[in-house]
């Protein structure tokens, strides 16, 4: 009887630990990065006199081992490495979205049009005041033109570089978290319930860190990760319960790079993925195009001034500076008097044209129309093949997550039978136990 009243004893905690891990699972269906987790059973055993087969082994009730997660290592890296490809596309069409503001949003295409247009009208009558009157205007508005598209770009350089710091301190404060994760993990007991949490944590850093810079993830028999940034040869930022430091930096031709320091040395991670990833290629991105506006810029103050030192305005002296300025963003127009604007060639007088025509011809030879235009085709070209990209990547990312989901996500239909049948075996225990109870009753009751 003794026997019958061990047995349903374990019956009763080991169904009640199930129980417990199954309501844990209903309860938690909804947490992000909760793992479905089960009640691990096993018989036990142990040496008894049988009554056919002399001395056997006999039943003994049952006992839980432990917890076990329904995870898989392979297809959480493959939700990583879907995440980080997709956080890179995301962040550099953000970035080329920038680019194609900043490039039409002034009307620079439009202004250098119209100010040219405004050279032909006073070629037409060269001694009018109206015409040169309005072609200084439209040479004002080209100029605001030209300062809102650089500074429109070198703002959103200066909002990258704001961006990746702050990307840069998430993966350093979320690294620090998996090695806390790991100190935690030698201190706790295989199978248990913290274990379990801790995975669970553990794997949803990692998550987060992937979504910033892709990752070659490692683990020891203790589910501690060690994590290098970047590839399987990138530096090792995550080792035990030692973090490294992440930081973003551009040089002075303004590339930029990932850096991680640990242990007293700095290594650059060639980060393929993630937001990071994203942002390294938006910067070299914005780069680009704040270089060809700025070059699109000189040279046309360098053209137009030069086209205006070659003739006389109309008091016969010679041209003034249209425009000053280096960088697009510094453009400013200089010629403050319609009459100083030198559309006579030199000698001619105030009604020849000569000059003017020059501005003409330097549309032409200069291209800076034709300039602007192939510099924004190729910005959209970006964006329209990254949106294909994007596409299939949300889709692949899609795929990995229902994976992932079929796996360590919960089913409440499934639990509610689970606690059904959890509950009856429980019931079934403690009815042995009564049943065990009443005969030990009834044989003292016979003595």
């Amino acid at each position: 009887m003794s026997n019958m009243l061990a047995i349903g004893a374990s019956g009763v905690r080991a169904y009640q630990g199930a129980l417990t891990t199954t309501s844990e699972n209903i309860v938690n269906a909804g947490t992000a990065g909760y793992v479905r987790r089960t009640a691990q059973q096993r018989e036990v055993t142990g040496a008894g006199a049988g009554l056919l087969t002399g001395n056997a082994i006999a039943g003994s009730g049952v006992a839980i081992t432990g917890v076990a997660r329904a995870a898989d290592m392979f297809r959480e890296a493959a939700v990583r490495t879907a995440e980080a490809d997709a956080a890179r596309t995301d962040t550099g069409l953000v970035w080329l979205d920038r680019i194609e503001g900043a490039l039409t949003m002034s009307a620079l295409d439009d202004r250098l049009a119209a100010f040219f247009n405004a050279g032909q009208a006073v070629a037409a009558d060269p001694s009018a005041t109206a015409p040169r009157a309005v072609m200084l205007e439209q040479a004002s508005a080209l100029a605001a033109s030209f300062r809102s598209t650089g500074s429109s770009l070198e703002a959103a350089l200066a909002d990258l570089d704001a961006e990746a710091g702050l990307a840069a301190q998430s993966l350093t404060s979320l690294a620090a978290g998996i090695a806390r994760v790991n100190a935690g993990l030698s201190r706790t007991s295989a199978g248990s319930a913290g274990q379990a949490s801790l995975l669970d944590e553990r794997d949803r850093l990692l998550g987060e860190m992937s979504a910033l810079i892709d990752l070659d993830v490692q683990y020891d028999t203790a589910g501690r990760a060690s994590v290098r940034a970047g590839s399987a040869g990138g530096p090792l930022l995550v080792a035990g319960d030692q973090a490294g430091n992440v930081t973003f930096a551009r040089n002075a031709e303004g590339a930029a790079s990932i850096s991680v320091q640990r242990a007293g040395q700095t290594a650059v991670a060639p980060a393929n993925g993630g937001k990071l990833a994203g942002l390294v290629d938006g910067v070299a991105r914005v780069v680009d195009a704040l270089a060809a506006v700025d070059t699109l810029a000189a040279d046309f103050v360098v053209s137009v001034n030069a086209v205006q030192a070659g003739g006389e305005d109309m008091a016969g002296a010679p041209g003034g500076d249209w425009f000053a300025g280096e960088r697009a963003s510094q453009m400013q127009m200089v010629l403050g008097d319609p009459r100083g604007i030198a559309a006579a060639s030199a000698g001619a007088g105030a009604r020849d044209n000569g000059n003017i025509a020059a501005l003409a011809a330097l549309r032409d030879s200069g291209g800076f129309e034709d300039r602007l235009v192939e510099q924004v085709g190729v910005n959209a070209a970006a964006i329209d093949g990254r949106r294909v990209v994007a596409q299939a990547q949300d889709a692949i990312r899609t795929s990995a997550l229902a994976a992932r989901g079929a796996l360590s996500g919960v089913n409440l239909d499934e639990e509610a039978v689970d606690l059904m049948r959890f509950q009856q075996a429980y019931q079934a225990s403690s009815r042995v136990i009564q049943i065990a109870s009443e005969a030990i009753q009834s044989i003292l009751d016979i003595r």
